[in-house]
């Protein structure tokens, strides 16, 4: 027992060692760096990373081929080439030492023209010239001057660089210079180029088709991108949309609709069931206040009446909250006009409100559930007025978003708690929550009718000390 408990131990240590040392890979900061610098170059896009993942295994693909041919065909050819020029060179060399000079000269010249396609020239004896440039393709040089190395066995100079389309080889002897010239080709695979335009014509080809098939099988999903941010922001699906594209698309579509559905039912069931509740509740209170009215003025019927009116407030609330947008559907809506009804409203109040619009290229009209959002922006300037008595209402559009403001010169909300003043029924010790009248769900409207429009509510300080509400909704 306790060999194979020793065996255990030692296994699990060797099993941790590896993990552990790939977890020290994984943290070290250059590694970190590394992997983050490549998640930023990599596109973000489906389209773009779906075209990333085809064209790469071509581009590679491509490469492996292209050194192949390199490797094999080039070089292959080329030797074979520069071999059989080399041997032709050696043949008129060992000729032209077995013909006297006087006459034997024209005739190798002749020769080397007429059968060979090589162009000869004897010249006086000499040194050869100095070593010229390489060229930056090497592959021509090593070839030949191997194969002259191999067959001629006397010194030698080669130019594959001054004559594009041909190659010139000079051989020292102790009684003269051959020259010899020869076309690029009988040195040099130079057909390459051919293999190169189709390698580069077939991937364009390739590309092009992924291109435009990725292009109609992204189109669906952009499309069903952009009916669930409509539905998000509260706006009704496009008419036209249906499942489209891939299975899994369609099937995302299918899913998305019947989740649309559902949602639509539920909202109006809901909407139906406080309207119910909302009734039923009104008729009780009505029937307390005609109660009330019938046991005449006294201070126990004052005070009764005063929790009436308390509860029924407190009831508007609730339900407010719990009805939300009520599934009201959004519809074109001038913003400025918007505002200024909720100011007519608050002055009927005795509210004093300054509202301010940014002058802009046109009016500000937005898809909006025109209600709902009167009822946020109520709220707030409510809010406003209750521990202020200066409140400023400014609009501006900024970008893809409009921005509404709601200031006021009151006590203001503590940093700490600007968040949590947003959940239900929560309530400060600050003076701003000791009003009577309030129920604690104002702020809490407010937000969920933002989000509803696919935008947000956040609290600052305004300019005037009090509290900033800042809602914020996409055009």
């Amino acid at each position: 027992m306790a060999i194979a408990e020793e065996t255990n131990a030692k296994d699990d240590t060797d099993g941790e060692r590896p993990r552990s040392r790939y977890r020290q890979f994984r943290e070290h900061p250059l590694v970190i760096r590394m992997l983050g610098i490549g998640s930023e170059l990599l596109p973000k896009g489906l389209y773009a990373r779906a075209l990333l993942i085809i064209i790469t295994p071509i581009v590679v693909l491509e490469g492996v081929i292209a050194f192949a041919f390199m490797e094999r065909h080039w070089q292959a050819v080329t030797r074979r080439l520069s071999e059989a020029t080399a041997r032709d060179i050696a043949a008129l060399i060992e000729v032209y030492s077995d013909l006297p000079k006087s006459e034997g000269a024209q005739k190798i010249v002749d020769l080397a023209r007429e059968r060979l396609n090589l162009k000869m020239e004897v010249l006086p004896p000499g040194d050869l010239p100095p070593p010229g440039p390489k060229p930056f393709f090497r592959l021509l040089d090593r070839a030949l001057s191997n194969e002259l190395r191999k067959h001629v066995q006397l010194p030698f100079w080669i130019d594959t660089v001054g004559e594009s389309q041909n190659v010139e080889i000079r051989v020292k002897r102790d009684d003269a210079i051959l020259r010899f010239v020869a076309t690029r080709s009988q040195t040099y695979a130079s057909n390459s180029h051919i293999f190169l335009l189709w390698m580069v014509g077939s991937s364009v080809i390739l590309l092009t088709v992924a291109i435009l098939f990725l292009r109609n099988q992204i189109r669906p999903v952009l499309r069903l991108a952009d009916a669930a941010d409509a539905f998000g922001k509260g706006r009704s699906i496009p008419e036209d949309f249906r499942p489209r594209g891939a299975r899994e698309v369609r099937q995302a579509a299918s899913a998305f609709l019947q989740m649309s559905d559902r949602i639509k039912q539920h909202v109006e069931q809901r909407t139906t069931m406080l309207a119910g509740v909302s009734h039923d509740l009104r008729t009780v209170l009505t029937r307390f206040k005609l109660e009330l009215a019938l046991l005449g003025d006294t201070a126990e019927s004052r005070a009764l009446a005063s929790d009436v009116n308390e509860m029924q407030h407190m009831l508007e609330a609730y339900l407010a909250f719990a009805k939300g947008d009520g599934g009201e559907e959004a519809v074109e809506t001038n913003l400025a006009d918007l505002l200024q009804e909720i100011v007519d409203d608050a002055a009927i109040h005795g509210w004093t409100i300054d509202l301010r619009v940014r002058k802009s290229k046109g009016e500000i009209v937005l898809p909006l559930k025109r209600r709902a959002l009167k009822r946020a922006i109520t709220n707030l300037v409510t809010n406003a007025a209750r521990f202020g008595d200066q409140i400023v209402v400014r609009v501006a559009p900024e970008g893809a978003w409009v921005r509404i403001e709601v200031d006021d010169n009151g006590p203001g909300i503590p940093a700490s708690e600007r968040e949590n003043v947003f959940r239900p029924f929560y309530r400060l010790d600050h003076a701003r929550n000791q009003d009577d009248g309030n129920s604690g769900l104002g702020l809490a409207i407010a937000r969920d009718i933002a989000k509803s429009h696919g935008g947000e509510i956040a609290l600052g300080e305004s300019s005037m000390g009090g509290l900033r509400a800042i809602i914020s909704l996409p055009q």
